[in-house]
């Protein structure tokens, strides 16, 4: 078959074989393990970083998906448009190979976003996969892996070229998918998005490094989910993502998902991938968070070890209808962040008519550490009147922002903003320099410690429209006249073990200061 490589040719040729599993297969038998190897370059790949090798690429694809393959990209810059997923087949990336976004020009382009598509309540790179550089739809069993980079340059970001013909948007994109797997790549400039699978299933993300202008990573209405190992540098958005939208035009579940062994952040653009780590202010994104679209629900996720620096912080937010819960989330470390910790139920509502308030309950934190924080914006547990954020757990947390304001710098009661797009800054400074809390129910803070680098007049504690607040073993930084807690309209509130306030309790008051 033309453009096949057998075991033997691949070995004369010098031609690495593919990885599994972490070890090479050199002295395992392609057919067996990963059955055949199709080299690009025999079907007509320049790999010269001119030559639009798009075509090539994608005939190579429609032989290995015959029966099955993997697509072999030897060292190289393969300018090209949009590839082609099938079912059953592999692309490898060698080492020093490169899938590179070519700007459309002479009326040739990426692939026309497929028509139809879309419904108001997501933006336009949330319903469209096919203007992509490489996408695949209903497929399955297909793995993108190897050394080798993805370079996303002739991609646009946003705006409205997103939507012209010919432009692609997307680095990877997958629609209705199961069992896809994407180990060891790097991707740069990855477009709107460097990874958005919807409605993947069985969906496998390790030792992949992004270095992004957008978002990172999207899981939009996925279940069973494992990122691992994953480095994101994502200054202008969001780093890993979780959404629950309607692109599909229906509500769907973002369920089952593991998050671990992670670093997020927001180093200058391209500056993680080149070393030199350079950094800017506090508003800088490249976080771990849930939402914005969330008309569907997000359940059942485990994060764990996950490092956050010059980025926001994690962001667990419910705004259009959706149900978060049962999540644990644990072993995190933040340099540099703004807002540690953002929970927020709100009622944007963008999305079909006739769905209710989502909820957001049932939700575990512990062991962060957080340090140099932003001091206008720290941790945030809001919802609003009438829907309650209910049932969390925060322990063993070390809490340290940068401190240094007052009383003067912050409203005492923030606007509600009920509708608006959620984001850390969206009540502007915030009246406490550890923890604000209103419209919540049952929350449990165990050994949480909140401290400041230069003194901070405002009550480390800010509750509002709260009941059931358990408060133990934690500890705050106290200037001289400053009250440790503000409470408002707070029914059934416990502090024991705690410092600098004695143990106390509280039935109900309606304005208290501790």
């Amino acid at each position: 078959m033309v453009g096949r490589l057998t075991r033997r040719s691949m070995f004369t040729a010098g031609v690495a074989l593919p990885f599994v599993g972490g070890a090479q297969t050199a002295l395992a038998d392609p057919v067996v393990t990963y059955g055949r190897v199709f080299d690009v370059t025999r079907f007509g790949a320049r790999g010269d970083g001119t030559t639009i090798d798009s075509d090539a690429i994608n005939r190579a694809i429609d032989t290995a998906a015959q029966n099955g393959g993997t697509v072999y990209f030897p060292a190289g810059t393969y300018a090209s448009y949009s590839i082609r997923l099938k079912s059953n087949i592999a692309l490898y990336l060698a080492a020093n190979a490169t899938i590179l976004a070519a700007t459309p020009a002479n009326g040739k382009g990426f692939d026309l976003a497929e028509p139809g598509a879309g419904n108001p309540y997501q933006d336009y790179g949330h319903s469209h996969w096919h203007n992509s550089l490489i996408w695949g739809e209903g497929l399955q069993n297909i793995t993108i892996h190897g050394p080798g980079k993805i370079d996303g340059k002739g991609l646009v970001s946003g705006g409205s070229r997103e939507s012209e013909p010919l432009q692609g948007n997307k680095a990877i994109s997958l629609k209705l998918c199961r069992n896809v797997y994407i180990q060891g790549v790097t991707i740069v400039n990855g477009g709107h998005f460097g990874i958005l699978p919807t409605g993947v299933d069985n969906f496998r993300i390790e030792g992949v490094v992004i270095d992004t202008n957008r978002d990172g990573i999207n899981i939009d209405c996925c279940k069973n989910v494992r990122i691992a190992n994953t480095t994101v540098n994502s200054p202008n958005d969001d780093a890993i993502v979780l959404k629950s939208s309607y692109a599909l035009n229906q509500v769907r579940d973002t369920e089952n998902v593991t998050i671990d062994n992670c670093f997020v952040s927001g180093y200058d653009l391209g500056t993680l991938i080149d070393g030199t780590f350079k950094t800017g202010p506090y508003s800088r994104t490249g976080r771990v968070k849930f939402g914005t679209e969330a008309n569907g629900g997000f359940r059942n996720i485990a994060i764990s070890n996950v490092i956050f620096e010059y980025c926001r912080g994690l962001a667990l937010e419910s705004v259009d209808g959706g149900l978060l819960e049962d999540v644990t989330i644990s072993n995190l470390t933040m340099r540099h962040v703004q807002m540690p910790l953002f929970l927020r139920l709100g009622a944007r509502m963008r999305g079909p008519a006739g769905i209710p308030v989502g909820q957001l309950r049932r939700v575990n934190i512990s062991n962060v550490m957080a340090y140099n924080a932003d001091p206008k914006y720290p941790s945030c547990i809001s919802g609003i009147p009438g829907h309650t954020i209910e049932d969390i757990r925060i322990s063993n947390v070390r809490h340290h922002m940068a401190g240094g304001l007052t009383p003067n710098d912050a409203p005492i009661n923030p606007p509600e903003l009920e509708n608006a797009y959620p984001e850390p800054s969206m009540f502007g400074t915030l009246p406490a320099y550890g923890l604000f809390i209103r419209h919540a129910k049952g929350i449990t803070l165990d050994n949480v410690q909140v401290k400041y680098e230069q003194q901070d007049t405002r009550p480390a504690f800010v509750v509002r429209d709260v009941t059931d607040l358990d408060v133990h073993h934690c500890r705050a930084d106290k200037a001289a006249g400053t009250p440790t807690f503000w409470l408002d309209a707070v029914n059934d509130f416990a502090v024991t073990t705690s410092r600098p306030v004695a143990d106390t309790y509280l039935d109900h008051v309606d304005h208290k200061e501790l």
